[in-house]
């Protein structure tokens, strides 16, 4: 099922998530609602919080040709990243089209639950990397534009704004 995603500003967006307890049933199917939200946005990756469930819950796919290679990472944590840097234009689902350069750890290790309840650990690099980080972002309140300045920040809010008052209108 298609989920609605959440347009920046939106409080929900900005506090922290609650750690997942356990896999269930239900936890199955948001992943796979989340995994079809995402594709269909299209995105690469969605955090739990972007649609309105506060849990610490991630899925993403960043496979742009070739067979997907979809992921879904419970309590997700950085656990080493390089001081290598790279600079991605990043964008979000919650904040569409408006992008920008964001400074990233170039590769970072991860670790997280899946969905059997084992834990996982991965490096990730290039796209990858940057996608887990910004995903991870969101499960802390943070947004990619959050790494910007005042000004740009408060312009893509404003844009935001008039969005959502034009699709409120309908």
């Amino acid at each position: 099922m298609i989920r609605d995603i959440l347009i920046h500003p939106d409080p929900r967006l900005k506090k922290p998530c609650d750690p997942v307890a356990e896999v269930t049933a239900e936890l199955s199917q948001l992943a796979s609602d989340m995994l079809e939200t995402m594709y269909e946005a299209p995105g690469i990756g969605l955090a739990a919080p972007q649609i309105g469930v506060m849990k610490r819950m991630i899925v993403m796919d960043c496979i742009k040709e070739g067979p997907p290679e979809p992921m879904v990472l419970l309590n997700p944590e950085v656990t080493w990243s390089s001081e290598d840097l790279s600079s991605y234009e990043e964008g979000c689902l919650s904040i569409p089209d408006q992008y920008a350069e964001v400074k990233r750890p170039a590769i970072v290790k991860v670790r997280w639950m899946d969905l059997t309840g084992a834990e996982q650990e991965r490096q990730f690099e290039g796209l990858w990397a940057t996608c887990v980080q910004h995903e991870i972002d969101h499960l802390d309140g943070k947004l990619f534009i959050d790494y910007l300045g005042p000004l740009k920040r408060q312009m893509i809010t404003r844009k935001m704004e008039k969005l959502k008052r034009e699709l409120a209108r309908g």
